[in-house]
Parts: C-alpha cells; structure tokens; sequence
C-alpha cells in the first residue's frame, strides 16, 4: 500500500465515507479509521501528508488523538472537525498546535481548502528538515537558489546576510525568475526559518470581494452571517515569514491597511479592536519595478518605502544562460523522481538546442520543458520565436548559448570545448571574453 497523503479518523461512518471519497476524488490518497489508536499506528516521523480528525469520539478523543500526534512530530498538520457546541474545545486545540479545524455541517471544498494549505505546510518542513540535516549552511544555499553564474553567486551572498537579519526585502524580478524560491531560501536560512511558518499570500489570485476576510480573518458577530471567528491568512504567518506575492496589485483601500499591518506587525481581525501581534518577517514581490507605479498614482510611496529597505533583482535567464545546462539536468532530475520514469539522458546536443532559445518565461518555462523531456513529449516544446531581436543580437545569444552549452558538457575543459566546435584556443578565449564566460563555472 502506498504512503496516504490524509489520515481521516471520525467514528461516523457516513461522514467517514463520504469525506474519503470526495478527498479520493480530487486526487489524494486517504487511509480512514474509526478510532484514533489504530491511526496512530500509521503515523510516524516522517509522514509525509495531513492527518483530519472529529473532536467527539469514543475512546481516544480528538484533542487526545492530537497531543499523541504532535509527541510524535510537533510540525504534522492537525486538522479538527468538531460540532457547532465545540468550538471553544476547537480553539484551545489551536492553541495547543492543531494546524485548522472546520465546523460541522461543513462544506468539502473548506476541509479541502485546509488540507492543501497543511500539506504545502508539510512538504517545507520535510524539505527543510533534510535539508538542515544533510548539507552546509552553502549547500542548503545552493540547493534553494540554483545557479553558479556569477549573478547567482551574488545573489547566494546577499541573500545570507539579508537573512541574518529580520529587515523586510522587495524582491523583483520577471516571471518565473524564482522569487518565491528566494524568499523561501531567505526565511530557511533566518531565526523564523527555524521556528516559524512560511506563509504565501499571492494578491492577484484573492477576490477583491473577499479580500480582507481572507487577509485579516474576524470574530464572531464581526457581520451578518459570520456566526464563528475565523484566523485570516496573515495571522497565520506569527511568527514566520510572510511572503506577500505581486504586492503592486493590491488595490488603493488594502494598501493602506497593508502599511499599517508591517509599521505595526500586528493585524486587526474585522469585528474587534484589539489587535494580534504578527511578529513576523515581511518579504514582498513584484514582476517590474513599483516606482512607475507610484508616479501613476496606483501605488503608495509610503508603502514602498516600507517594504523595500533592501531590494533584491532578480536576473533573466537570458543573463546567465551559463546556468542552463545545470539547471536543465536539475530539473530532469526531479521531474524524472516525481513522475517515478527512468532519467533520460541529457545530451550535449540537446543543451546546445536549448541554448538558441531566449527562455522568456525563464526559470519556470525551463522547468516545463524539462518535465516534457521526461515524459517524452518534447516534440510539444514551442518554437523559439525571438521576437524583438535584430539578426546581430540574435546570432551573439546563440554564439553565447552554444559556447556555455558546450563548455558545460565538457565540464569546463577548453581544449575539449574548441575542439569540439573547431575554434583556436585563442579564439574560444576572445569569444569566451565577448560573451563574458568564465571557465570555473562549468566545472561540477
């Protein structure tokens, strides 16, 4: 039997069920029990996924079941299911380290809501917890911001003195550069990163209806209708990190409440006047540079002011194109373990193809194709258009492309390089200069 991503433990056989086949449903693996001691036998250290379990029950009893599940790995995702009369019972439990719990009569898109967040949840800590237990404070480094041009190199610098201290960053950069992988690579290696969630919150995916309830949670009371409290998703970051992605599209009314949330690090659930300490790292994004933004009008400078006391620029992937044999083979790699196929072998050949491309959308449209390389789909791979470029700055991209290429696969040897592309020695050097190509970074 395969390891289940959700451990579900109610004694209602009916709720049981029928949660169990809605969860199956939609993709996830679910081991369901009636008592919580049998589910505890499943449950161990390295349990990979969520464990949902009713408060009311025989025997063992949900806040038993999770101090038991917590003794085992304090960072497991608890999420309780409890009656309308045990909500306080339910709030103690969060008190006491339960990731969320939902109400009954629930609706399953709620229970699944929880679940995704607590397996996300799950999957960092285990990531990091490998992490911190296998490598160098460097290779930890490396692992999470991967590259060894000398931008990256850079960047790995900056990113661990920035992390030494708890100063808020704006972090920029196009699509698919890896801004939330830097500022995840920034919470892992800070104080919160040993203690503390880290939380994303992308404000271009929050319905503007619904955005403050989302963001700063309420009380009960707080409206008609709310008739429980509910933690906003900012409140979930106490202690940790919060990571507020594409921050330039927050609308004019939530940027106002946003400055006063990071000058005061506290957040005010709707519905109550008294606030809740944060004590937590803010790290912003955005895919261009907010200044135009303010000079339009659309932006506050107050708040830009706030959440860039340090920047980090994130370069292209056409910057560093000495990087994208490492990282293709990476991303084969992964994608060859995370859909269980042989690795297939990545050739010279192969590289220097990918090199005539421009990677618009970079580090994520990288990844892409490496997963369609994987599942022998490359075929599907669209056609680099190159749009923009004149005929000279199209011929040096790829000059520069096949040279790194070639280089990478040779790992770092020039004589090997200019032999294989029929240049001088002397030639490969002087392109090698144009192009601003240094040796020691294609030598693993």
């Amino acid at each position: 039997m395969s390891d289940p991503d959700i451990i579900l433990v109610d004694d209602d056989e009916d709720i049981r069920i029928s949660l169990s086949q809605s969860l199956e449903m939609t993709g996830h693996e679910v081991l369901a029990f009636a008592r919580a001691e049998r589910a505890l036998e499943r449950i161990g250290p390295n349990f990979g996924g969520v464990v949902v379990s009713d408060i009311k029950m025989p025997g063992m009893d949900g806040l038993q079941f999770l101090d038991a599940v917590l003794r085992i790995d304090m960072t497991i995702p608890v999420v309780l299911i409890t009656g309308h009369g045990d909500v306080p019972l339910a709030v103690e439990a969060l008190g006491k380290g339960a990731f969320d719990f939902v109400e009954k009569p629930f609706a399953k898109d709620r229970v699944a809501s929880a679940i995704a967040r607590g397996l996300q949840h799950r999957r960092m800590v285990l990531e990091l917890r490998e992490l911190r237990e296998t490598a160098t404070v460097d290779k930890r480094l490396e692992s999470l911001i991967l590259g060894q041009s000398a931008p990256i190199v850079e960047l790995r610098r900056k990113v661990e003195t920035i992390a030494e201290s708890a100063i808020d960053v704006l972090i920029t950069g196009a699509t698919g550069t890896g801004k939330e992988h830097v500022a995840r690579a920034i919470h892992h290696m800070s104080g919160q990163g040993r203690a503390g969630p880290f939380v994303t919150i992308n404000l271009t995916a929050l319905p503007e209806t619904q955005i403050e309830i989302e963001l700063f949670g309420y009380v009960a009371g707080a409206f008609p209708g709310a008739t429980r409290s509910r933690i906003g998703r900012l409140e979930h970051g106490r202690g940790g990190t919060i990571f507020l992605d594409e921050i330039g599209s927050a609308p004019p009314s939530l940027q106002a409440k946003l400055l006063r949330v990071i000058e005061d690090r506290a957040v005010l659930p709707l519905g109550t006047s008294e606030p809740v300490a944060l004590e937590a790292r803010f790290i912003a994004s955005s895919r261009s540079p907010l200044e135009p933004l303010v000079a339009a009008g659309e932006f506050r400078d107050d708040l830009l002011y706030r959440i860039n006391p340090v920047t980090i620029r994130l370069p292209p992937l056409s910057d560093r194109p000495e990087d994208l044999p490492r990282l293709f083979q990476r991303f084969v790699t992964d994608a060859a373990r995370r859909f269980k196929k042989p690795e297939p072998e990545v050739t010279p050949e192969r590289l220097i193809a990918l090199a005539n491309r421009s990677w618009a959308g970079n580090m994520r449209e990288l990844s892409n194709a490496a997963e369609l390389f994987v599942l022998g789909l490359e075929n599907q791979i669209p056609a680099e258009t190159a749009c923009g470029q004149t005929l000279p700055e199209r011929m040096d991209r790829i000059e520069r492309g096949i040279i790194a290429a070639t280089l990478a696969a040779q790992n770092g040897s020039l004589k090997a390089t200019y032999e294989v592309l029929g240049l001088s020695r002397k030639t490969l050097y002087d392109k090698m200069q144009k192009h601003g190509l240094r040796r020691e970074e294609f030598v693993n």
